[in-house]
Parts: C-alpha cells; sequence; structure tokens
C-alpha cells in the first residue's frame, strides 16, 4: 500500500495507492519481434515454451524469455494477459500462415501496381486465430489506400489493417549483419528508437563521412548513441579542439585528440605533433588568447595605416595653373566667326548673280 498527497485550495489531502500482486512472466511475440511482460496464474512456465497471448494486435504466438516472477503492480489491466500454452495445432497453424503471409505480400504489391500507389509492401501477417492481417508498407508520402482495401477485402475475406512504417522499422524487421560482424541492433535486442544527430559523430572525434556513419536503414547507426555519453564523460577534461598551447618553446593549436588514448594532436605552420594530454594539461593558453593576438594584430596594422597617412599628409602637392581666358581672346574669336558668316555671304550672293 502507498500513500500520495494531494493539495487542494491549500488543504492537504491524503490518498492511498493499493498495489496488488501478480506474477509476471516476459514473452517475445513472434509476428512483432518484440518481448512484453504478460500477467498469468500458471506459475509453470519456463524459458522456451510456446504459448498464446493477446496483444493490440490480436491473438498472437510467443516464446517464453524468461521464468514468471512475483511483482506489485497498480491493477490487473496494466499488463496484456497469457492465454495458454500452444498446442501443436497452433503451431502447425502459425506455419501455415505465415506462407499464406508471404504470398499476401505478393498480391497486396500486384494490387498497388494496378492502383499506381508508391508504396512498398515490406510484410503480411496474420494473427493466430487468422481473423486479422497486418500489412506494413514503406512509403515516403502519404498514401490513400482507400481502393486498395477494397480489393484487398475480396481477396484476403478477412479484417484488414495497413500500417505505414519507416526505413529503421524495415531494417528491424528485415534484420541484417552490421559494420560490427554482428546482427542489428534494431532486430535484437532494440524496441524503440531513439533520436540520432550528427552532433554525437563530432563528439566521438570521427570523420564526417555519412556513408560510413549510416547503416543498414540509411540513418545514422545507432552505435553513435550507445557511446555518446561515455565519450562526453571521458572528453570532461579534455581541452577543447581550437585552443592553443604553449609547448617547448612554441605555441601550437589543438586540431584532433583521440579520447581514448588521451593523445593530443598539436599543429603549427611548419610542424605536427601528438603528445600525451598529462605533457601539456599545464600548457594549455587562455580560450581568449587567439583573439588577444588577432586584436593585438589588427591594432598594429592600424598603427601601421595612420603612420602611412601621415606622412602622405605632409608631402605638399602643386596644383596645375590653370590658364585663364581673357576678354580679348573671346573677342578675337567672335571677329573670326563673324567674318567668316560675312564672306560665305558674299559668295552665295556672286553665285545667284551668275544665275541670273
Amino acid at each position: 500500500m502507498e500513500e500520495i498527497k494531494i493539495y487542494n485550495d491549500g488543504e492537504e489531502e491524503t490518498r492511498e495507492i493499493v498495489r496488488i500482486k501478480a506474477n509476471l512472466i516476459n514473452i517475445l511475440v513472434y509476428a512483432m519481434k518484440k518481448a512484453f511482460f504478460f500477467t498469468t496464474e500458471d506459475t509453470s512456465l519456463k524459458s522456451g515454451d510456446k504459448v498464446i497471448v493477446e496483444t493490440t494486435r490480436g491473438l498472437e504466438l510467443g516464446e517464453v524469455i524468461s521464468s514468471c516472477e512475483e511483482k506489485e503492480i497498480l491493477s490487473s489491466d496494466e499488463f496484456p494477459k497469457f492465454v495458454k500454452i500452444a498446442t501443436q495445432q497452433d503451431l502447425f497453424a502459425y506455419d501455415v500462415l505465415k506462407k499464406k503471409g508471404e504470398e499476401a505480400i505478393k498480391q497486396t504489391q500486384e494490387e498497388a501496381r494496378k492502383l499506381n500507389l508508391d508504396m512498398t509492401i515490406i510484410s503480411a501477417d496474420y494473427t493466430i486465430d487468422a481473423s486479422k492481417i497486418i500489412i506494413c508498407y514503406l512509403s515516403e508520402t502519404r498514401v490513400d489506400f482507400r481502393e486498395l482495401l477494397k480489393n484487398l477485402a475480396s481477396i484476403f475475406h478477412s479484417r484488414i489493417e495497413l500500417r505505414q512504417i519507416g526505413t529503421r522499422d524495415k531494417a528491424k524487421m528485415i534484420g541484417g549483419i552490421g559494420i560490427c560482424g554482428l546482427k542489428l541492433c534494431c532486430s535484437t535486442f532494440l524496441n524503440e528508437f531513439d533520436g540520432i544527430s550528427i552532433t554525437m559523430a563530432k563528439n566521438q572525434m570521427l570523420a564526417l563521412n555519412i556513408p560510413k556513419l549510416s547503416g543498414h536503414c540509411g540513418k545514422l547507426i545507432c552505435c553513435l548513441k550507445f557511446e555518446n555519453e561515455a565519450y562526453l564523460d571521458a572528453q570532461k577534461d579534455l581541452p577543447r579542439v581550437g585552443l592553443r598551447v604553449r609547448y617547448n618553446d612554441e605555441v601550437y593549436k589543438i586540431t584532433s585528440m583521440n579520447v581514448i588514448t588521451r593523445m593530443i594532436r598539436l599543429e603549427t605552420k611548419e610542424n605536427v605533433i601528438n603528445v600525451p594530454y598529462d605533457e601539456i594539461k599545464d600548457k594549455v593558453l587562455p580560450k581568449d588568447y587567439a583573439a588577444n593576438q588577432q586584436a593585438l594584430a589588427q591594432k598594429k596594422k592600424k598603427e601601421q595605416l595612420q603612420e602611412e597617412n601621415t606622412a602622405s599628409n605632409n608631402i605638399k602637392v602643386e596644383e596645375p595653373i590653370k590658364e585663364e581666358v581673357s576678354s580679348q581672346a573671346l573677342d578675337n574669336q567672335n571677329n573670326r566667326r563673324n567674318n567668316f558668316k560675312r564672306r560665305n555671304n558674299n559668295h552665295q550672293g556672286k553665285k545667284q548673280n551668275e544665275k541670273n
């Protein structure tokens, strides 16, 4: 029994939460490829037993992967229920329905092609009582499959559920071998997918080569998420990339580091060296060292420009003397223009007289 305190309008109200004991057993559901806890009254179940359980999709075949344990839960509806131990008839029905599911994938893909629907059928699973078929498909866009459902209903004669999944879900269903040589994490123990960003690769000092950092699903590999926290803890006492270090009477820049071996890569324009962090941990310069050096260089350059401007201002440049046009020169120009007009008029007058 558990107590919880609730405050209403400044008054304290105490409520009691009563927990009940139940037998919980961990079962791997074959069709969903996930393990869930179920409540059961049969405490004789052991690892490896084939059982029928009730899931959100319906009745499914599963396998016990851990022995029964007594736990305290809030209510009997908190966990799904174990139904019964699978019989030989149930196992035979499962094999038959599995083959029918493989045929259903081909039939559904053919019907989708006839309707020009952009979707790839990944799986088709029947429930153990064949009352329902769950079809999973992959598509980058939203698909209007109402017409497809009508066509499939006349073929399968059972309830049909179409589910759109992502590329990571596809990799989980199909499985494969990762770059480490082991089975994909998503198809073995991962039940939920966490967000993975390129920042995690940067934290681990990995080369940002997206094809090499991508898994079978085309997304960033889940390993980046697993190891990110460990790398962040290891980097807490290490200097940041980009800081300066005074080593052997010379200022170096930290360009990279190996977090595991704690080797630091130092570079200058002429030299590149790798040294252990313990040798330089007391020689790291302040964060504003580079900014201060840049500010000093800019100040020096500014002073040089001011000196050059001052020197140029002290040199006197003689301006060219503009020739002034006198009024007499203007009068002479006007007289020449008038004389030219007068001669031209006289010449035209002589030509007119000759014609006459």
